[in-house]
């Protein structure tokens, strides 16, 4: 959530965010209302107590008609404390349900529009000319046949579309990527983490993920749980209701957990492959910061996807994702998208997002530096989406008998191959 005196002082602030993310900019009037009400409830009713103590000290002095009119007040304060107590609880939970329904506030830098409208700031690699080379490419799924390593037709069978099961070289890849992917942000200083996939209503509405974007969750009833959809939501929630020391920042973790996607708005997107897939595996980058410090976290983040993708060999390039695509938690994101030839266009891989303070203050996650308590921020940033990391390097790094070439840096987790070879016809 933001800052409610920001929102005091500089309304006209959150109005432009609210316009640029496209969403509704009278909220931020009725936000101020109930913040108006709020606080003069607040004052009526320390204003009410503060008479109702006096007037105890006086009655115990007061004696005959003047002790009955004391009394008389004492009955008619304690109506009114009663009163004022509920309308301040009420405007205050206004304002708390208000307030958890306004985006993060978008930097000024990010380009305005929508999922379009994003700017490509930079490229890398160069797209293989597979004429040139003799061949015409093959899609992810058929050569994850021909390797043995993708069955999609079990995997609906078994829990319906969407789902697969990596086998043989498909999950010897799979395990590669994430040991690959953890070796190189622990070379980094981030911390490895193996973090829950289940996590309770306060960890996810407070990372940002039932507002816009709960249609996407699972939510188990019967225990009040939700499914996570990255390990962004346990590793933001993981030092949350704590006071952290300015000296123990920056705290940098890197979670590997399964994820779990609905998919909701998805209906016919996709649908080959394993590209966009209910359960997957992901290896997420946290970051815990100074405020003032985000901006530059936020780089080194990028710069270590960059990193990523380079050793993989993959061409990609990144962008600056458009306002009203950045999700409710993000001031700014930017996305890594690698080629993909079959469909002769960029794909989204990894994404990177500068949550300033927006998550701190709904998890009650501060820092403490000189004596004074404050919030901290907060940055997340993929470094290995599993399944369409694979789609990726088993279309760029095909061969024209259908075997697929191994990145070198996978090869020391794969026993030294080079080269992932058909299986069948």
């Amino acid at each position: 959530m933001i800052d409610l005196r920001l929102l005091r002082e500089d309304p006209d602030r959150v109005r432009a965010s609210q316009r640029a993310r496209g969403e509704d900019v009278a909220l931020v009037d009725s936000l101020l209302s109930a913040d108006e009400r709020r606080r003069s409830s607040g004052v009526r009713f320390d204003e009410l107590r503060a008479e109702q103590k006096g007037l105890g000290k006086l009655i115990g002095k007061a004696a005959g008609d003047e002790k009955a009119d004391l009394l008389k007040r004492a009955e008619q304060l304690k109506t009114d404390v009663k009163a004022a107590d509920a309308e301040r609880d009420a405007a205050d939970a206004e304002t708390q349900q208000l307030l958890q329904r306004l985006g993060n506030l978008v930097h000024p830098d990010v380009p305005v529009g929508g999922e379009e409208d994003f700017v490509t700031l930079e490229t890398h690699g160069t797209h293989r000319d597979f004429a040139a080379e003799g061949f015409e490419p093959r899609d992810h799924l058929e050569l994850g046949q021909l390797l043995g390593a993708i069955d999609v037709e079990r995997g609906a069978k078994v829990s319906g579309s969407r789902f697969y099961f990596l086998t043989g070289v498909g999950a010897l890849l799979e395990l590669a990527l994430v040991n690959a992917a953890i070796a190189q942000a622990t070379a980094a200083g981030f911390t490895p983490m193996l973090t829950p996939a289940l996590v309770r209503p306060q960890s996810m509405a407070g990372t940002g993920f039932l507002g816009q974007a709960a249609q996407d969750v699972y939510h188990l009833d019967k225990d009040d749980l939700y499914l996570v959809g990255t390990s962004e939501v346990p590793l933001a929630a993981y030092h949350m209701d704590e006071i952290l020391d300015a000296g123990s920042l920056p705290l940098r973790y890197a979670g590997f957990s399964p994820c779990f996607r609905r998919e909701a708005g998805s209906h016919g997107k996709d649908t080959r492959g394993i590209f966009r897939v209910h359960q997957f595996d992901k290896v997420e980058m946290f970051s815990y910061v100074l405020p003032e410090d985000s901006q530059a976290e936020h780089q080194r983040l990028l710069e270590w996807e960059k990193q990523w993708l380079t050793s993989l060999e993959l061409p990609f390039r990144v962008i600056d994702v458009a306002s009203a695509d950045l999700g409710s938690s993000a001031a700014r994101k930017y996305d890594c998208e690698a080629w993909i030839p079959t469909q002769g266009k960029y794909r989204e891989l990894t994404s990177t997002s500068d949550c300033t303070e927006f998550q701190s203050r709904r998890l009650s996650i501060r820092v403490r530096e000189d004596k004074k308590v404050r919030p901290l921020a907060t940055l997340n940033g993929t470094l290995c989406a599993v399944p369409r990391t694979i789609v990726a390097i088993l279309e760029n790094h095909q061969q024209a008998d259908g075997s697929v070439r191994v990145p070198e840096v996978l090869r020391p987790y794969l026993g030294g191959r080079e080269v992932l070879e058909p299986v069948a016809k």
